[in-house]
């Protein structure tokens, strides 16, 4: 009995915490409309500036606690409200998702250039050294029971404040109706900037009370508070009193699991991952959410991909990766060759994100299993291995499907985001087992595992150089399989899923079927990508696949264009070719690298077709001009050849690279410019007829043929040659 009762005030203290944090996440919700998928990073950020502020320049405790929860935390909810947030209204799931979880790697970025990681940063408990409470049985600490006060408080003080205060009935009025309550004289901007404030406060108050307890680690204490969502999902992200009631459910199941858990090699990582499981399963438990149907028009437009186009950009991946190899050192080869598999992991987004609206943030977990079974079944490097990776991560992709498909939105977000911790906290910890007997399973036993290159026609693809041709051309491939789905039957069914599910079902679609496949398509993509990943790094292990890394994927594909196979490429070099290189280009900014996956993310919602329509759209006079095309074209194959004769060094290579494309563009555009004043000065000459009744008011002449050619763009010469 004395062990369960100390048990029971372990799970209280941790369900206040949870309580506390995730209350302040459904304000945010209840108000904006906006998930904070960067609530916990404001708590840790908090955690952060109270050890700072507390331990390291020695400030007293109540003028620490009063300058952070009284003044930084809510006005730094402001700024983001004002700053980030406000800017969101209208745009998709997806752009909210993405910029909220940029905010997050921002953050994470900011703290670690701040605070620099593998710094030990021990916090005390309130009133560690004091006596703790006697209740008989058992005790209690000082801090824990200031932390169940704290949560009862903070549920008191809500309950207050949004049946009691004007302010608090304006919330719930802005979330019930935002037009009727402006019109009766509430205020919806200041509403919001409030609701942020008050629930940063409650972030950065959870965050301080959980520190002492972790490891004060800026990704891990950003996750680990991610736990706190699991309360927040049970109240459905509307009522306070179920988020509380759920936070009791998930702090009491971790402090038994702490007590009972059975003491054996399998389950030490299902104690830390249970919140994520415990999410997962309440996701899955809640009732289903309605059928999405077409409420706005979004701002997203991707066209139509060509396949010419897609053969053409498929040559020009291939050539750059060949470029790549003959260019750079073996240092330099290992470290940017990983953009195509990367690349090709991002490409897996695509047909799920792009086309059908699905959002999934474990693709990194796929990828880890592709990279698993490459090293497990690919002794030798047999290239079946690659098949086998393929298919085992489309089975995983289409079993967890099962389950998730009946999510969508934020809440099909969160269940893949739990998946990927679950697998990240405990499935990838797990020792060798035996699966029913049948065959043994065995993952990161060591902590990493070896992958033997690729064998294939005899050869042994072992080097550096011939791996990142190989990635060039199985991203290629990808795309082009990409493209084909986009243009086929399927494709059609998944962009009319994307734009309303309800009708689609109106007319008779089956959605479970789609979604199952294109889930299944997905991981498949993700488990070639991992396995030819783990080819390039010879030696995995968990952390390579873990939940941040996918989401700088996930968010930065979504930056590039999630509608276009460019945008995958785009995150590919994002990661290893933009930021490696600012990072030798210039050594004193390296620490500040870190901040620049979110910082783009977050100025996604002015254009959520991405980067690469910008791009697009930039060199679009290039196809238009034939003659521009073909001298820079030239310009940049006798670059390439003074290069691989050593005539000058990479780094002018690569300037050539970028500033050859750009002047040919801007020549393009001031010749496709020019053409068109000619064409609006003959059109508003006063005596000139009309080139539609030209043959009939009168007879054709020289100036006319060559008017034509102008407006065709073409040249009666060239066609038919001399007369």
């Amino acid at each position: 009995m004395d062990k369960f009762l100390t048990f029971t005030i372990v799970g209280l203290s941790l369900a206040a915490i949870y309580a506390v944090i995730a209350s302040g996440l459904v304000l945010t919700f209840t108000t904006t409309g906006i998930f904070n998928f960067a609530h916990g990073a404001a708590g840790m950020l908090a955690a952060f500036t109270y050890w700072q502020l507390r331990f390291e320049w020695g400030w007293p405790v109540p003028v620490c606690l009063v300058l952070i929860l009284g003044v930084m935390a809510p006005l730094f909810g402001v700024l983001l409200e004002v700053v980030v947030m406000r800017g969101l209204r209208g745009t998709t799931d997806t752009v909210k998702l993405v910029v909220s979880i940029s905010l997050l790697l921002f953050m994470i970025g900011l703290a670690q250039l701040i605070w620099p990681p593998g710094v030990s940063r021990p916090m005390s408990k309130f009133f560690q050294t004091s006596t703790p409470i006697n209740l008989g049985p058992t005790t209690i600490t000082w801090h824990q029971a200031i932390t169940i006060m704290v949560a009862i408080v903070a549920a008191i003080g809500l309950r207050l404040v949004l049946t009691r205060f004007r302010f608090g009935i304006a919330m719930r009025a802005a979330v019930d109706d935002p037009s009727l309550s402006a019109l009766n004289g509430a205020r919806p901007n200041r509403i919001s900037m409030l609701a942020w404030a008050l629930g940063t406060a409650l972030a950065a108050l959870g965050g301080i009370l959980i520190a002492p307890n972790v490891t004060l680690d800026a990704p891990s204490l950003s996750l680990l508070i991610v736990s706190a969502y699991a309360a927040a999902i049970f109240g459905r992200l509307r009522s306070l009193p179920l988020t509380f009631l759920g936070a009791i459910v998930l702090g009491l199941t971790e402090g038994y699991l702490t007590g009972y858990l059975p003491q054996n090699q399998y389950l030490p990582g299902l104690r830390i991952a249970s919140p994520a499981l415990l999410l997962f399963l309440v996701l899955l438990v809640l009732p289903n959410p309605r059928l999405r149907g077409r409420m706005t028009r979004s701002r997203e437009f991707f066209p139509m991909p060509s396949i010419r186009g897609t053969l053409v950009f498929g040559g020009v991946v291939i050539v750059g990766g060949v470029v790549l190899a003959t260019t750079l050192s073996t240092p330099d080869q290992l470290t940017y060759g990983r953009l195509f598999p990367i690349g090709i992991i991002a490409l897996s987004l695509v047909p799920l994100v792009g086309f059908a609206g699905q959002i999934s943030l474990c693709q990194l977990s796929f990828a880890g299993i592709g990279g698993l079974v490459m090293a497990h079944l690919g002794h030798g490097g047999d290239p079946v291995a690659l098949i086998w990776a393929v298919l085992i991560s489309a089975a995983v992709g289409a079993l967890i499907a099962l389950p998730a498909l009946r999510l969508s939105g934020i809440y099909l977000a969160l269940g893949t985001a739990a998946f990927a911790t679950i697998l990240d906290r405990w499935i990838f910890t797990l020792p060798k087992f035996s699966v029913f007997g049948w065959f043994n399973v065995d993952l990161f036993t060591q902590g990493s595992i070896n992958v033997d290159p690729l064998t294939a026609f005899g050869k042994t693809f072992n080097s550096a150089a011939s791996q990142i041709v190989i990635g060039a051309i199985f991203f290629a491939l990808v795309a082009f399989l990409v493209v084909m789905i986009r243009r086929g039957r399927l494709g059609r069914r998944l962009i009319a899923m994307k734009d309303s599910e309800a009708a689609c079902a109106t007319l008779g679609m089956n959605l479970f079927g789609t979604k199952l496949l294109v889930f299944s398509i997905s991981a498949g993509i993700a488990g070639l990508g991992g396995a030819l990943y783990a080819m390039q790094l010879t030696s995995i292990q968990s952390g390579n696949f873990d939940l941040v890394n996918s989401l700088q994927v996930f968010a930065l594909s979504v930056v590039g264009g999630i509608g276009a196979v460019g945008g995958a490429l785009f995150a590919g070099i994002s990661l290893y070719v933009v930021l490696p290189v600012i990072g030798v280009l210039f050594p004193t900014v390296v620490r500040w690298v870190g901040l620049l996956p979110g910082a783009t993310g977050i100025g996604l919602g002015r254009d959520p077709n991405g980067a690469v329509s910008q791009m697009r759209d930039g060199f679009a006079p290039l196809a238009g001009s034939p003659s521009s095309l073909l001298v820079m074209t030239l310009t940049l194959a006798a670059l390439y050849g003074i290069r691989l004769i050593d005539a000058i060094d990479n780094w002018t290579f690569v300037g050539g690279l970028v500033i050859v494309p750009l002047v040919a563009s801007v020549i393009a555009t001031v010749s496709a410019a020019s053409k068109e004043r000619m064409l609006a000065q003959l059109e508003d000459a006063p005596d000139r007829t009309p080139m539609e009744w030209i043959g009939i008011d009168r007879p054709w002449t020289t100036e006319d043929l060559a008017t034509l050619d102008l407006a065709l763009g073409t040249s009666e010469l060239e066609l038919h040659g001399p007369a």
